[in-house]
């Protein structure tokens, strides 16, 4: 076992796609493993684009599911709602009093609505709110609360971990040594994950595979991959090719070798390819996708497993929190 901590949080916003999984929620699984690991459900940070608390609601029980049935290791995993943990929010505010204003005018979730809004001919700071603008502030008090050492993240959410050692790095030439400094680890599958278009897969695109589509539809959905015009008989390239390319996240080894020699020699249409690559995709999601209906049939085992894990959560929180309060106010 590491002795390294690893924290990552998983928006509320509806069920992953293959793309979320390879990339996020598979190296996450494997790292709960060997390291422990706190994984919240960032049903705060959602608030910046869900209104609806039933539509949150639901959507952290799907994620809290999608976690459990996908394998995370709940002996070193500490699974639990954001919004449990009330530190959190003491944290933020605390926080905000050492931040720069202008840490935050660079953040890119602000940069991108003021850039949005001046395309569109409006004020510049059209539609965004306090929840918004402070959103870095929020995550850098869910990375620095839990002392992690590891922050596994997408590229475009590094900036996150590098403003919680920024505020972080503020706190601690102020009031002494509180903080650790969390450093970022970038998926090497992050953002290569092809769609049915071949483009990055991504719901701004629609060209995503639920992780745990039924059966039919995973079927319905692997044949619609765009593919060229070449007939069964002549050479592939199976890099290229975006059903090979999904084939090599599911499949072992000398599997992904056979199937690259099948493109390579000729003879097998695209047709006969997305049936192998939904067979793969389907024997391996196939257990974990009856555990996720089993898991949202069953939300009083989802509400246990979160229960107890806020518990957990909120022991390193609260002594975080006390350790804060005491370096600024004294007490």
């Amino acid at each position: 076992m590491s002795d390294k901590v690893v924290l990552t949080g998983i928006k509320p916003t509806g069920i992953p796609h293959l793309g979320n999984y390879v990339g996020a929620l598979k190296p996450l699984i494997e790292m709960s493993q060997t390291h422990r690991t706190f994984v919240f459900i960032a049903d705060l940070h959602a608030l910046n684009t869900i209104h609806n608390p039933d539509e949150i609601s639901a959507n952290t029980y799907a994620a809290a599911a999608v976690l459990v049935a996908a394998g995370l290791n709940l002996k070193n995993a500490v699974l639990f709602r954001q919004s449990d943990i009330t530190p959190v929010y003491e944290l933020a505010t605390l926080l905000m009093n050492v931040t720069p204003k202008g840490l935050m005018n660079r953040a890119h979730s602000y940069k991108a609505m003021m850039d949005k809004n001046t395309a569109n001919g409006l004020d510049i700071d059209a539609g965004v709110n306090m929840g918004l603008y402070t959103y870095p502030i929020l995550m850098a008090a869910d990375i620095l609360l839990y002392k992690s050492d590891i922050v596994p993240v997408g590229a475009d959410q590094k900036q996150h971990v590098e403003f919680a050692r920024d505020i972080a790095g503020y706190f601690n030439n102020l009031y002494g040594n509180v903080f650790r400094l969390p450093e970022p680890v970038i998926g090497r599958d992050t953002g290569l994950i092809p769609g049915l278009d071949g483009r990055k897969m991504s719901k701004s695109y629609d060209n995503t595979i639920s992780l745990f589509a039924p059966e039919g539809e995973l079927k319905k959905k692997i044949m619609r991959i765009i593919t060229d015009s070449k007939t069964p008989e002549e050479v592939k390239d199976p890099d290229t090719s975006t059903i090979f390319q999904l084939y090599t996240h599911f499949a072992s080894a000398a599997e992904i070798d056979e199937f690259r020699q099948m493109f390579l020699a000729g003879g097998m249409g695209y047709g006969t390819a997305k049936n192998r690559l939904f067979d793969k995709i389907n024997s391996v999601l196939s257990g974990p996708r009856a555990e996720y209906e089993r898991l949202m049939a069953n939300r009083g085992e989802l509400d246990d497993i979160l229960s107890d894990g806020a518990a957990r959560a909120r022991a390193v929180a609260d002594d975080t929190i006390a350790r804060v309060k005491r370096a600024m106010l004294g007490h």
